[in-house]
This record gives C-alpha cells, structure tokens and sequence, in this order.
C-alpha cells in the first residue's frame, strides 16, 4: 500500500491540501477550496447534513434566497478570545468545530483520490495568528490542534507557512541561495530569511537554515475592509442625521459602519438591542433611503455577495488603471468608476504598516538587502499592483520570483515530511 502525507494550507480565503506520495517522493495532485462554510436556512427532514463547504456553500447561499448562516474567514477568528461558540440550527459551534469543517472537506476530497484514510498531515499556520501577543497564538494554536483531531488526523506537525512556500520554491533552484519570502494572504503577512539549496531537499534537519522569521495581521480582508470603509459604507447610510428630540440633530455612530467593514464582525447585529437602535435611527433619519440599505443588508445576510463586488474591482486594477465597484441587489445599488490611485491610496495605510514591518524585521535580524540573493512572493494579495511596487522600490536590484500563489505554500508544507523525523 502507497504511504501518502497530506500538506495542508489552511488559508483565510482559500484552502488547498498537497497529496504527497512518500514512496515516489512526488507531489500527487493538489486540491483548492474556497475557505466557506454555508449552513442552511431550513433542514430538510431526514436530512442530517445541515452544512455545505467550498464552491458548494456558494451555490447554495445563492439557491437558499441568502437567508441561512454564510460564515467566510474563519482562520480569523482563531485567535479571537472574545468568540467562544456561535448556535446554529441549536448546535453549538466552537472555533475547532468550525475550522474542522475545512479540514475534513479537504480530507474527504482527497482520501478519495488516494483510496485510503489518511490521518498524516503537515499543517501551516502563520507566524503569528494576531501580531505578536503570545497569548491569542497559543490560543489559535490549541485550536488548530483541536481541529486537526476533530478532522481525523493523529499524526500532525505544525510549518510555518512561508517556510512551506520556501520549500517549494527550493524545488525550481539550480543553485544555494539566501532568500527573503514573503507569504502574503488574506489575513496575515509573513515573511522568512532562509538558506535554500537544491541538494537538501528532504533533509531531515533544516532548523540551520531558517534563520528568520515574522509576520503581521495585515493581509487582503484588511485592503478589502479599508475599501469597504471609504466607499462602501457611504451607500449605507454613514453620513446619516437623525434628529431624536426636536431640533437636535445627530449624525449615526460611525461605529455601526465599523461593523459591516470586517466579516466577523456581522455578528454584532445579530443581538435585539442593536437591531432596536437601527430601526430608531431609521425612524428619526426621516426613512433615509441610503439607511435602509444597512437594514437589507444586515436582514438579508448581504455581506458576502458586497465584498465579492470588492474583490473584482480589487483583482480587476491589479491588472487595469481603473476598475467598476458595482453591486444590485435587493434595491441596494452601486456604481461607481475606481481608478488605480484612488484604490492605492486607500490601502496606503495597511501598505504602509507591512513595509515598516519589513523595515522592522530586517533591522532585527541584521538582514542587508545585499544580504539577499532573490525574492520569493506567494498568496493571492502579492499580486496587488501596491504590494508588487513595495517590494521593487525597496530591492531594486533583486530577482523577484513567483510561484503560483494558491498552492505553493500547500506543496511546500507536503515537501515538510522532515518534521516527522
């Protein structure tokens, strides 16, 4: 019987499982999925799968009029101490139940591939789930681990994503080389100063070669967040007055807007307190006609099928100097024409903080820009014009090397079977 190892990233957007065949010392086929979950609205009786995963979770929030629970970039809420549970349909979810619902999707689709059940993985995880607070990584940590056994793997190691990225990319050199990764994905930022050289690929020992590593919890939901914020929320109502006693009049709290900025924060308006507050400053606005858009959006679940608005206007000027955001639905409408410095100075802010970090981290760690001999970028938001520029300016004279940035880090993590050594 063939020996198979799974390499999994388990990313905020998109997740993806490497199948490595440990005989032939080759990767076998790769898997991607979105990384979503949709619950339905109703059970169908009889019916004991209340759940759909990936591609399928689309279809069927679309299919079910978006009425039943969408939940997207749960790697999030990993470090998040304040989220302990979420019912649905009277069952209760934790943050490793919810995660598992991944990971055995992932598992499932390839056991059937391999023929077997697999219970050996190589897991990836950032180098930091939350910026450097030890505290919420341990937290996301346990319940990575949690996860994993929940999904029915006994044999797991824990790689750091970009290091898994480097491993892959070891696999396209001729020569030694000093490398900078930098793994850049929907939710966090890393980066790794490593040695990589073609003849060591598979050993059993690589701690020497790994000589830094760090990260930031800035990745592409916070480009998307920013955008939802200074362009989004005006069609929602954030200039918004009301006049509650007569003759006093009173903007909205623009904390409302915060809410509908970051996916897993939704589950602010879920409690009767709020949803009494909106419908007061509805009430008192005069029915303002861009207010009642923030109703139908939080009553209709519409946050999903917004951002993805965003996201094409985001993918589209990442190869165009100007982008549509649009969306209709539901009464809700918007269109407006985007230009590539609009966008960029949007984002500016969250640029920013991920070049300073660099700055940070190579300041740290003694690294020279002549003390590296080529750039490797991975994840999907490396390929944002802003972020692409960054690293140009700053390593001008650098190699820049790509691999494909939705399965790199999985195949590198599948290459980690040193860890089990």
């Amino acid at each position: 019987m063939k020996r198979f190892l799974y390499g999994i990233d388990f990313g905020t957007t998109n997740s993806a499982l490497a199948i490595y065949d440990e005989d032939a010392k080759e990767i076998h086929s790769t898997i991607i999925i979105p990384s979503l979950i949709y619950f339905y609205h109703q059970l169908n009786a009889g019916d004991d799968k209340s759940y759909v995963v990936g591609e399928e979770a689309i279809h069927a929030y679309l299919h079910d009029g978006m009425k039943g629970r969408f939940i997207k970039s749960v790697k999030q809420i990993l470090s998040r101490s304040s989220f302990t549970e979420t019912r649905i349909h009277n069952k209760r979810y934790n943050a490793s139940d919810l995660v598992a619902i991944i990971l055995k999707e992932l598992k499932s689709r390839a056991d059937e591939v391999t023929g077997q059940d697999c219970r050996k993985a190589v897991i990836g995880r950032p180098v930091f789930f939350d910026d450097d607070n030890v505290q919420k990584d341990t937290l996301a940590q346990n319940r990575l681990n949690k996860a994993a056994e929940i999904a029915g793997f006994t044999e797991v190691r824990f790689q750091f994503e970009p290091i898994g990225a480097a491993f892959a990319y070891e696999k396209t050199l001729l020569k030694k080389e000093s490398v900078l990764v930098a793994d850049l994905g929907g939710g966090t930022t890393d980066f790794t100063y490593l040695v990589l050289d073609p003849t060591k690929v598979g050993s059993k020992d690589r701690k020497n070669d790994m000589m830094a590593t760090g990260g930031i919890y800035i990745g592409g939901d916070s480009f998307d967040s920013a955008f939802m914020w200074e362009r989004g929320t005006p069609y929602f109502g954030k200039h918004t007055q009301y006049e509650a006693t007569p003759g006093k009049v009173l903007t909205v709290p623009k904390s409302l807007f915060a809410n509908i900025c970051s996916w897993e924060q939704m589950n602010f308006f879920n409690g009767q307190r709020i949803r009494k507050d909106i419908e007061d400053y509805y009430y008192f606005s005069g029915k303002d006609r861009k207010f009642k858009n923030l109703i139908t959006l939080i009553e209709n679940n519409l946050g999903y099928s917004v951002f993805q608005a965003i996201e094409k206007t985001k993918i589209t000027l990442s190869k165009s100097n100007t982008s549509e955001f649009r969306y209709d639905g539901m009464d809700i409408q918007i269109q407006e024409e985007v230009s590539l410095s609009d966008y960029e100075q949007i984002i500016k802010k969250d640029v920013d903080r991920i070049s300073n970090y660099l700055n940070e981290f190579m300041s740290l760690h003694n690294i020279g820009v002549n003390d590296i001999d080529s750039l490797f970028l991975t994840g999907g938001t490396s390929m944002v014009g802003s972020i692409q520029q960054l690293f140009k300016d700053k390593f001008p004279h650098i190699t820049m090397n790509s691999g494909d940035n939705f399965k790199s880090v999985a195949k590198g993590l599948a290459y980690s079977g040193y860890l089990f050594g």
